[in-house]
C-alpha cells in the first residue's frame, strides 16, 4: 500500500482532500453567538421583537446606502425615474419595504382587493376584554370590521367617514352592538363647531370624546390626508416621548404631489415615533384603472408600534403581576 501512495502522489492528495472534506460536513454546524442567543430565545416574543428589531436595522443602513447610490442626496431621488436610457432601477416603494418581523401570525381580514388590510396577532386581542379599534375610511365596505368582530370576543370598532351614514353591509346585526359610526372626518385640527361641515376630529379628540387611552388597532384611509393628519398626532409624541396610543396601523398611503425627500421625512417621522412596517400590498386597481400616469402612486402598508407596552409587543403582566406579589417572575 505504502507503494501506492509514493508511485501516485496526486492521488493521495485527492484522498485527503476527499477525506477532509467529509469530515467538514460531518462535524455539527456551531452558529454564531448571537445566532444562539435566539435558538434557545426564540419562543419569547422578547426575542421575536428583538430579532426583528436587528433585521429591520440592517435595512436602516441599506436605505441609506441605496439613496446614495441613486441620490446621492435625498432631494434628487425622483419617485418613479422615466422610462428611459439607463433603465430606471428603482421606484420609491424600494426604499421602504416592510421589513419588520411580525412576531405572531398575520392575517389579512377583509374582502380581496380594496378593503381588506393586513393584521398582526389578531390573535393577541381575541379574547382581550378592552380591545379597541378605530377605523377611518368606510366608503360603505367592512370587511375587515366584520373580520376584526368575528375573529374576537370583545373588540369594539369605532368608525368615521363623512362620505357615508353608516358602516357597510357586511356587518351582521348581531355583532353590530359592538360597532359605533359617526359622519365625521380626520385631521391634524378640529373643526366640528356650529356650520362646520364635514366636521373634523383629530385622533385624540376622539380618543378623549369616547373615553379611551389607547386604540389595539388603527385602521386609516384618508385618501392623502394621512400626511398632514399623523405628522400633527405623532410630532408632540417624539418632543415628550411617550408612545403613541395605538398598537398597530393599518395605512393606506397616498404619494399624490408629494417628493421623495417630503416622504422620506416623514417616513423616517414614523420610524421615530416607533412604526414598523410589516407588511405592504400596492394599490394595482388605481395602478391600472384610475391613475393616467400608469405609476403605482397608492400602497398598502401596516405597522406595528415597537414603543410603550402594546399587548403586541409584550406580555400583558400575570395575576401575581398585576397583585404586586413579591414572587411574580420578571416580565
Amino acid at each position: 500500500m505504502a507503494g501506492v501512495w509514493q508511485r501516485h502522489p496526486r492521488y493521495t492528495i485527492m484522498v485527503a482532500v476527499a477525506l477532509i472534506t467529509t469530515l467538514y460536513l460531518l462535524v455539527p454546524y456551531a452558529p454564531s453567538q448571537s445566532a444562539r442567543y435566539f435558538m434557545m430565545k426564540d419562543s419569547s416574543l422578547a426575542s421575536r421583537v428583538q430579532r426583528s428589531h436587528a433585521i429591520y436595522d440592517t435595512l436602516l443602513k441599506d436605505r441609506q446606502k441605496l439613496i446614495k447610490k441613486f441620490g446621492p442626496e435625498p432631494k434628487d431621488i425622483v419617485l418613479f425615474p422615466e422610462d428611459k436610457a439607463p433603465w430606471p432601477p428603482y421606484t420609491v416603494w424600494d426604499f421602504f419595504p416592510a421589513a419588520f418581523n411580525c412576531p405572531h401570525e398575520i392575517q389579512r381580514l377583509g374582502a380581496l382587493g380594496d378593503g381588506g388590510k393586513w393584521v398582526c396577532g389578531l390573535s393577541r386581542v381575541a379574547e382581550k376584554q378592552d380591545c379597541v379599534v378605530y377605523s377611518f375610511g368606510i366608503n360603505k365596505e367592512s370587511s375587515f370590521e366584520y373580520e376584526i368582530l368575528k375573529g374576537t370576543s370583545n373588540c369594539q370598532i369605532w368608525g368615521y367617514d363623512f362620505s357615508v351614514d353608516s358602516f357597510g353591509p357586511e356587518i351582521p346585526t348581531q355583532l353590530s352592538h359592538r360597532t359605533h359610526f359617526s359622519a365625521y372626518g380626520l385631521s391634524g385640527a378640529n373643526k366640528h363647531g356650529h356650520g362646520d361641515n364635514p366636521p373634523m376630529w383629530t385622533l385624540e379628540s376622539l380618543m378623549e370624546k369616547n373615553g379611551h387611552s389607547h386604540i389595539d388597532i388603527l385602521k386609516i384611509d384618508v385618501e392623502g390626508w394621512e400626511f398632514e393628519t399623523l405628522t400633527t398626532l405623532i410630532k408632540p409624541y417624539i418632543a415628550s416621548g411617550k408612545p403613541l396610543p395605538f398598537g398597530q396601523l393599518q395605512l393606506e398611503i397616498h404619494l399624490w404631489n408629494k417628493t421623495f425627500e417630503e416622504f422620506l421625512g416623514w417616513w423616517e417621522m414614523l420610524e421615530e415615533a416607533g412604526l414598523r412596517p410589516f407588511w405592504t400590498e400596492p394599490n394595482l386597481v388605481y395602478l391600472i384603472y384610475n391613475n393616467k400616469a400608469h405609476t403605482p402612486d397608492l400602497a398598502e402598508y401596516s405597522f406595528i408600534n415597537v414603543k410603550g407596552d402594546n399587548v403586541f409587543i409584550k406580555d400583558p403582566p400575570s395575576s401575581e403581576e398585576r397583585r404586586g406579589h413579591p414572587h411574580a417572575p420578571a416580565n
